[in-house]
């Protein structure tokens, strides 16, 4: 398989926690249907398709790279505030099981054998993703 890199635009979105209700005494474990991941997560298989990304069933590495916008909060007319937080907010595993879950009508997570996720700061928010 020769390696496919696709970016998909706007801050990167991590999986949620579930959430937990009960309907007739048996519990079922949901994400909101308004929660952003739904659209992150069909933005990325849309793009891993259109960039020919195919059903695989051999193993795979996946790499991640997250890039979120600074909050206007964090800069200051010299540059970014020395309180400024050095790393994005989300967890990098919720991001990595994003994007997993994303293209899991193309493979499934079990075959991946090494997944790379990095976050960090930038002028545009995007996620890029290379499956090689």
């Amino acid at each position: 398989m020769k390696p496919i890199t696709f970016t998909v635009a706007g801050d990167p979105v991590p999986q949620p926690r579930v959430r937990v209700s009960t309907r007739g005494g048996f519990a079922r474990a949901y994400v909101p249907s308004k929660h952003p991941v739904h659209a992150y997560r069909d933005a990325l298989l849309r793009e891993a398709i259109a960039c020919g990304l195919k059903p695989t069933a051999e193993p795979i590495e996946v790499i991640v790279d997250a890039v979120f916008q600074r909050p206007k909060s964090h800069l200051t007319k010299r540059g970014v505030k020395a309180t400024a937080p050095a790393l994005p907010r989300p967890d990098v595993d919720n991001i990595g099981k994003a994007v997993l879950d994303a293209l899991k009508e193309l493979f499934d997570d079990t075959i991946v054998r090494r997944l790379i996720v990095e976050k960090s700061y930038g002028d545009e928010a995007r996620t890029t993703v290379r499956v090689q």
